[in-house]
């Protein structure tokens, strides 16, 4: 038999010392004992949690839910919870209980701050395309290929033929 890893605590045998006890095999009963550590600050009981901090470990061992965002962004987090329509349909009582079950932030706005979106609004299309990275250059006609530039004007006469028909 080939162990695939080094046995330290109970918690990694899970309950298959039960089952030999339940069925009544002592050698693999014995077995399993042998192969656990005999240190006491490998039993299962003494392991600390290192990958979570403090106040993680005081949420989960409390059930607290995270803390209320003070600014959500929707370009970060899409799904940003509202609870205007619970308050008009069920009252202040139910918005009161969702608001502290899944809390929803003060404020909610995208990924530009209060002042850029004011200017970006007093802009044109391409202005505003350009500020967010979303200008794409396209490639003018003159470089492009003879039999590519047919097919784009037939393309475009299309989409034109199709919006005044």
């Amino acid at each position: 038999m080939q162990i695939e890893s080094t046995l330290v605590n109970e918690l990694q045998i899970g309950n298959r010392l039960n089952v030999a006890i339940e069925h009544n095999r002592r050698g693999e009963f014995g077995l399993l004992l042998a192969m656990l550590s005999v240190d006491a600050r490998d039993m299962a009981q003494f392991q600390l949690e290192t990958d979570t901090d403090n106040t993680q470990m005081l949420r989960n061992k409390f059930s607290v839910p995270q803390p209320q965002l003070l600014v959500d962004d929707i370009s970060v987090h899409p799904d940003t919870f509202d609870h205007a329509m619970i308050f008009q349909q069920q009252g202040a009582r139910q918005f009161q209980l969702q608001q502290a079950l899944t809390p929803e932030a003060l404020v909610i706005r995208g990924s530009q701050s209060d002042a850029m979106v004011e200017v970006l609004s007093n802009c044109d299309y391409l202005t505003k395309n350009k500020a967010i990275n979303a200008y794409q250059q396209h490639t003018p006609i003159e470089d492009m290929h003879f039999l590519d530039q047919l097919s784009t004007q037939r393309k475009i006469s299309n989409t034109l033929a199709l919006q005044l028909a």
